[in-house]
């Protein structure tokens, strides 16, 4: 694991109820006992930001590649790319993992682009918990007069995960197209607060 990352981490900042997992049923044989899959049973990512899939009711199993997407539009795509599992979706991006290296790819179907994201899944998690976390907890000053310093904290707060998870990880934010680098620059122009969060208080009144 390229990032150490656990169940209780996440239970302290989300609470068990902002937690999603996926059960090992849910992935294929091939899939099944992989460090990712074990990451994704035990640990789970924050809810939120990224969605994991909904194993299929009647199988119970995750929607492979071929059953989401036409594999064969994506040129870069590896021949088996296929037969992995969809694991969950972020903006307009389908995103899965391959069994054989532990990467999570991107697929975005309305590009016809595949493209690495995650080296592997932990890295997937740290990148969530990440964002979530300073969507939920961020906060303005609620005062026009400093509203600029406030974007240029919170544009700060963006470019440090940036840079943080770049120094272990390169493939998240490898180029300003790739899906997480579009959510950070959404959260810095003040877009993503939900809720009840400060952000969104402060915001939206």
């Amino acid at each position: 694991m390229l990032f150490h990352v656990t169940r209780s981490e996440l239970v302290d900042v989300f609470g068990e109820d902002r937690l999603a997992t996926l059960p090992a049923t849910a992935f294929p044989p091939s899939a099944a006992d992989t460090e990712g899959a074990r990451l994704l049973r035990t640990v789970g990512v924050p809810t939120g930001t990224l969605h994991l899939r909904e194993p299929d009711e009647d199988s119970g199993r995750l929607p492979l590649v071929q059953d989401v997407v036409d594999a064969e539009d994506f040129e870069d795509a590896s021949g088996d790319a296929g037969e992995w599992p969809v694991i969950g979706w972020l903006l307009n991006a389908h995103l899965a993992l391959d069994p054989g290296s532990g990467k999570v790819f991107a697929f975005d179907a309305d590009e016809e682009t595949v493209r690495e994201l995650h080296t592997d899944v932990s890295s997937l998690v740290r990148v969530t918990l990440r964002f979530q976390r300073l969507l939920d907890e961020f906060a303005f000053g609620g005062d026009a007069a400093g509203e600029e310093a406030d974007f240029e904290r919170l544009d700060g707060e963006v470019d440090r995960i940036r840079e943080e998870t770049s120094g272990i990880d390169p493939l998240p934010f490898q180029d300003d197209e790739t899906v997480w680098s579009v959510v950070g620059d959404e959260i810095a122009m003040g877009q993503r607060f939900e809720g009840d969060s400060p952000g969104a208080r402060s915001l939206y009144g």
